[in-house]
């Protein structure tokens, strides 16, 4: 491995430096906040642009890319910080590798680790370091998010709360916000490393790098998909326990009402004056077999075909 320098300077000793140094890592922090300049960033970086080929370079709000430029390429790649997912512009060429972001999403750190442990011989395998490194933060970001939905699915079946279902909602939103930033990108970088790989003049080595990229890459797109599938069993899970619930509630409403639909209709027959009523019950013992004597023989009814169809016994099981 020839010997890497790591500097992060400003713009100008940026500059004097990628044009003196033969194997050089630069990394530029832009302001969150700055205004837009006037002169792009890769024309103050000294950089060789034509036609405006690079005017995107440390532009803010640039979607993801990947473009072959001949002796140079440029990538756009998503990178997941704490909870957003920002974006870091990267220009490779045989001498020195450029990447620009805005605020403290960078990989300088993570890459100048790396580099004690893999060793890369050239800038373009530097810049599958830094690629693989930015896969490495959706995969971090996607199992987390996928052990916390697995978690919320197990307390729901201990304690359903309707908090429950606020958290699941963000977790699959998270997903959604994930797959959207990852896939984009994934089948940008795929076209035009499928392309390279074509070109017989394209390194074994490099071709490799590209190749473990692209598997990187899937897998980290099915860890994603995988947390998509996990939120929305999770929201089905919730579902199902609302819905048992739900059964229980009307299944105890009908024992209720077989209960008490034929006591409140005895009770308004009862109650009602007509001539049978008021000649033929002449005596208080009367009165009170048929009125009382029929209710408790409905609800005894009652009670034993509740009995019979093992309503009760289901309602005790839930229970």
């Amino acid at each position: 491995m020839p010997e890497v320098t790591i500097t992060r300077t400003d713009i100008a000793g940026a500059r004097e430096r990628m044009g003196v140094d033969s194997f050089l890592l630069v990394d530029i922090e832009l302001p969150l906040d700055a205004p837009r300049q006037q002169t792009p960033l890769a024309a103050r970086l000294g950089l060789d642009v034509d036609a405006g080929e690079l005017d995107w370079f440390g532009r803010q709000d640039e979607p993801a890319r990947a473009d072959f430029l001949g002796d140079r390429a440029g990538f756009v790649v998503p990178v997941v910080h704490e909870d957003e997912i920002t974006h870091v512009h990267a220009v490779v060429t045989e001498r020195f590798l450029a990447t620009a972001h805005r605020g403290q999403a960078g990989l300088a750190q993570k890459i100048a680790e790396g580099l004690r442990h893999e060793r890369p011989s050239d800038t373009v395998t530097m810049l599958f370091l830094v690629l693989q490194e930015a896969l490495g933060t959706f995969r971090l970001a996607a199992v987390q998010a996928l052990l916390r939905t697995e978690e919320l699915e197990d307390d729901m079946f201990e304690d359903r709360k309707s908090q429950q279902l606020h958290y699941l909602a963000q977790l699959r939103r998270r997903s959604a916000q994930l797959h959207h930033a990852l896939l984009p990108y994934l089948q940008v970088t795929d076209a035009i490393l499928t392309r390279r790989m074509m070109n017989p003049s394209f390194p074994e080595e490099r071709q490799r790098c590209a190749r473990e990229f692209q598997t990187a890459g899937r897998l980290v797109l099915a860890d994603i998909e995988s947390l998509q599938d996990a939120t929305r069993r999770a929201f089905a899970s919730y579902s199902s326990l609302v819905a048992g619930e739900q059964n229980g509630v009307i299944n105890r409403l009908a024992i209720v009402s077989v209960i008490f639909l034929p006591l409140s209709f005895l009770t308004g027959f009862f109650g009602m004056n007509f001539t049978f009523l008021t000649d033929k019950l002449e005596t208080r013992d009367e009165f009170w077999l048929l009125a009382i004597g029929l209710q408790a023989i409905v609800l005894l009814g009652s009670l034993y075909v509740l009995r019979r169809t093992r309503v009760w016994r289901r309602l005790l099981d839930e229970d």
